[in-house]
């Protein structure tokens, strides 16, 4: 495998070596003739939250509804803490939650009456102060649910699900309407929930989302995986870019062949651009050496390279080419 920067942090971090909490093989859901899910495959171990990504209707939710019970495989199998989840046994239940897209609030109660029922129904619960302390509540306690905003409710379902204390969270766009001070407080959170052990398996529309929090994450289409790794493998194994303007004395086919990386020429604004991109070698210097190689090239012929432009990739390319369904596997 490719050494990244995330190389060190996995190897680390105290999930690294533990067994996993939530193992999915080779799940498939089937509604009638249509395959929501094929084939997916994936673990979560304590402490470690995995991001899975994907476009509307690309299979997220019906994986989480398989993890949560509520959805029988119609083949391959989904275990948590090594029990299936179908029909939520106790042994699951008890010790898993999650904050689902759509919200299951009273609107009539407020909001310290919705924590303390669920504490009456919570077997360890955590204290409601404690709670509307973490999610930023503390504030609106008195008030009825309808009369928080979106992202207070968001936060809301948040404290619910952290109030039982759960070993496995699952977070389906968690952060969805809150302003940007609320989600980066969002993210601390679950950040500390990570250190504490708890396995996350989270979906969201907001890459940068995931950049933070993943330690690993998958990019799903039309119900399959079609990347997977650590953030850094996905970038990675996606390639860095190299471009310049085509001086107009220069034809396409002078352009020099380099190792470990394609050429393509391609016309912005009536003029021609070339473009490298680098995927095999060191991911640590490959564009320095191909940027290197592109000098000694321009120099030769008495020219530069103007506009150079040097970038790798990033989360939204490889997201958008998935969903453009131009994407091969990368990583393990």
């Amino acid at each position: 495998m490719t050494e990244t920067a995330n190389t060190t942090t996995e190897t680390s971090a105290p999930h690294a070596f533990a067994e996993p909490t939530v193992v999915v093989r080779d799940l498939r859901q089937k509604y009638g003739d249509f395959e929501a899910v094929k084939g997916v495959s994936f673990d979560i171990r304590p402490g470690e939250l995995f991001a899975l990504l994907g476009t509307n209707g690309a299979g997220k939710t019906t994986t989480i509804e398989t993890l949560e019970g509520f959805r029988r495989p119609s083949s391959g199998t989904a275990r948590v803490f090594g029990e299936d989840p179908y029909g939520q046994p106790s042994g699951v239940r008890e010790r898993t939650n999650a904050v689902l897209q759509g919200s299951g609030l009273m609107e009539d109660l407020s909001v310290d009456e919705t924590l303390a029922l669920a504490s009456d129904l919570a077997a360890d619960p955590r204290g409601i102060d404690e709670v509307l302390t973490l999610v930023g509540l503390t504030e609106k306690r008195g008030l009825r649910v309808r009369q928080l905003s979106g992202g207070q409710k968001r936060r809301l379902d948040l404290g619910l699900a952290l109030l039982t204390r759960p070993e496995v969270l699952y977070l389906d766009e968690p952060s969805t309407g809150m302003d940007p001070e609320a989600r980066h407080e969002t993210w601390r959170i679950i950040s500390d929930l990570k250190r504490d052990g708890v396995a996350i398996l989270l979906t969201t529309h907001y890459l940068e989302e995931a950049e933070r929090l993943a330690d690993r994450l998958a990019i799903m289409h039309r119900g399959e995986i079609r990347v997977e790794g650590t953030l850094g493998e996905v970038l990675a194994g996606w390639g860095d870019r190299v471009s310049f303007l085509l001086p107009s004395d220069v034809r396409t086919a002078d352009l020099p062949e380099l190792e470990d990386a394609e050429v393509e020429v391609q016309t912005r604004e009536q003029r021609l651009w070339a473009t490298y991109t680098i995927r095999g070698g060191d991911v640590a210097d490959r564009a320095h050496h191909t940027v290197a190689a592109l000098m000694a090239w321009a120099g030769e012929h008495g020219g530069t390279l103007q506009h150079l432009q040097v970038r790798g990739a990033s989360l939204e390319d490889v997201f958008l080419q998935v969903a453009d369904g131009a994407a091969d596997l990368v990583g393990e």
